[in-house]
């Protein structure tokens, strides 16, 4: 007998073939469209390009980034203190590939008609790719608007900032191409609440906008420590102030600014955050002194519209890696993707994924549009509803997905347990869900406007009743907005509005099966979890359109 025979026990069947290498782009009918739709579609072949980028080469350097977390170095060998985080060669590549292309840039540099979408569109890819790089990147581009406030500093750093060009190494501005911005806002005793600030700022001369200080202080959250400089905000006599705060000083000396450790964090792990203090550390106002918020209130926008691209990413590399296992799996002799519950839960995530696409986008195209006044007001009031509900949605839809794929969906080989770990980071950053939705009761109720916006852009139902009868039920929930649980009630108002908003705008996309569907499950009386909808909608249609060619 020849035991080498049974050497080998089984031959594999039954696995679905590597998506490694896929163009994102290419595979994603959905993004296609919406892109197409608010005016990217002149840079679709920049756009295609990227998307090969982001399924070969930077998805196979975001598992190895997450495989190799940042290291801090507080000293040198010789015992200098030198405050430097060392990343992996794959993060640089990330970092690099996304500014060499325009990722930060592009809506600043060619701000033509669509800039913001297709900036979204690329941004959406890539953070399926590796989510870890998108704090300094999303820093470095919602920086500008900071910048515009303050000429002379603008002149100085915008040209770099806006440069397609990454250097890593740990040398002043002077000597680079292009920088990176981080920011540094809350403090342990704070969080959100930036008011409670206690960092304090020193005139070094004259005092006043675009001049010198020295900030003494600390800060709870600082990503990425490893910019070239850092928004931050400090108390003068006249209270919350911005600053842009340089790692090295204008002689090239390192700046005052010392890493205390870095977060342990539950993901977002090949990005490194950390805990810093200022100890004389020089800065530069930005803005008008006392002014602090107002200041970086736009910046904060950008960054809000960032997680929402973000989660919307992850949910989507979720429901790619589900509907692709799906369409090659059998069981009990016939595809998953054939089985009646599996369609429904399949569908179910389809509708999610695009309807928080186009949510996204559609606050892109807004963002076009900036001389607009109702899509100022629109995109004022969707960064706080969108980025409630979409990274609200993100977690238990991307749970799904991964049980779609059973033991599969579990293990780290998987990409599923890291966009699972990544998805509450941006629910968390840029302020928690009560924040954004308390925020929306303030742009509604105090904000001249953007009341009116929001109704004008959901219209009258667009032929449906029963988003007529949900936008009815808005109108009266808002008339009674002075009522004493206007907040207790905050999370539910929130949330009607962005269903409303996302039901009108696939309706408005013409797509019936889509539309149909989730305004039958959002609206109607649909179950609690995915993978109940209801009967009559084409859901062979949903899963077809969104699993992977």
């Amino acid at each position: 007998m020849n035991l080498h025979q049974f050497a080998e026990t089984h031959e594999v069947t039954n696995q679905p073939p590597s998506l490694d290498g896929a163009n994102l782009y290419r595979i994603d009918l959905p993004l296609q469209e919406w892109a197409r739709r608010y005016g990217a579609g002149w840079a679709e072949q920049r756009i295609d390009a990227y998307g090969t980028l982001a399924g070969g080469p930077l998805m196979a350097a975001g598992f190895l980034a997450n495989q190799n977390k940042p290291v801090f170095h507080s000293h040198d060998r010789y015992g200098h203190r030198i405050d430097l985080v060392e990343f992996h060669p794959a993060y640089h590549e990330l970092m690099r590939t996304a500014i060499e292309h325009g990722l930060p840039s592009l809506p600043w540099t060619d701000p033509r008609d669509g800039a913001h979408v297709a900036r979204a569109a690329m941004t959406y890819m890539h953070t399926q790719a590796e989510a870890g790089t998108g704090c300094p990147l999303t820093m470095t581009f919602a920086s500008v608007p900071a910048f515009k406030l303050q000429p002379d500093l603008a002149e100085q750093w915008l040209p770099k900032v806006l440069a397609t060009e990454y250097d890593p190494r740990n040398v002043s501005i002077a000597h680079k191409a292009g920088a990176t911005i981080g920011m540094a806002m809350t403090e342990k005793q704070g969080g959100t609440d930036v008011r409670a600030n206690t960092t304090r700022a020193y005139p070094v001369g004259a005092g006043g906008p675009g001049q010198a200080y020295e900030l003494v202080g600390h800060k709870w959250f600082c990503s990425a420590p490893m910019c070239d400089a850092f928004l931050t905000l400090a108390q003068t006599d006249k209270g919350l102030t911005c600053f842009l705060m340089p790692r090295h000083r204008p002689d090239d000396t390192r700046n005052e600014f010392y890493i205390q450790r870095l977060k342990n964090k539950l993901g977002n792990v090949s990005n490194a955050s950390s805990e810093v203090e200022f100890r004389g550390a020089l800065a530069w106002m930005v803005g008008e002194e006392g002014r602090g918020v107002p200041t970086i209130i736009e910046m904060v926008a950008m960054t809000r519209f960032d997680c929402m691209v973000g989660s919307s990413a992850l949910m989507r590399q979720a429901l790619t890696q589900a509907a692709h296992h799906c369409a090659h799996r059998s069981v009990g002799g016939r595809l998953l993707s054939e089985q009646p519950l599996m369609q429904n839960v399949l569908a179910d995530l389809a509708l999610e994924s695009e309807a928080a696409l186009a949510l996204s986008l559609r606050m892109g195209r807004a963002l076009d549009q900036p001389d607009d006044p109702q899509q100022a007001r629109f995109a004022r009031l969707v960064t706080a509803v969108g980025k409630y509900w979409i990274c609200k949605r993100a977690p238990a839809m991307i749970n799904e997905a991964a049980e779609c794929m059973g033991g599969a969906g579990y293990v780290e080989d998987s990409i599923l347990p890291r966009l699972y770990r990544e998805a509450p980071v941006n629910s968390t950053w840029e302020g928690s869900g009560n924040v954004q939705c308390l925020d929306v009761l303030r742009a509604l109720s105090k904000e001249p406007g953007v009341l009116d916006a929001l109704f004008t852009e959901l219209g009258d139902g667009h032929g449906d009743k029963r988003l007529a009868e949900h936008i009815e039920h808005l109108k009266v929930a808002f008339q009674e907005s002075h009522s004493h649980d206007i907040q207790y009630r905050a999370r539910q108002l929130t949330e009607d509005v962005a269903l409303g908003l996302q039901a009108k705008l696939l309706l408005e996309a013409g797509n019936s099966a889509v539309s149909d569907a989730f305004i039958a499950s959002r609206l109607g009386r649909a179950g609690h979890v995915f993978g109940t909808l209801p009967r009559g909608l084409e859901v062979e249609a949903l899963v077809e359109r969104s699993t992977p060619r």
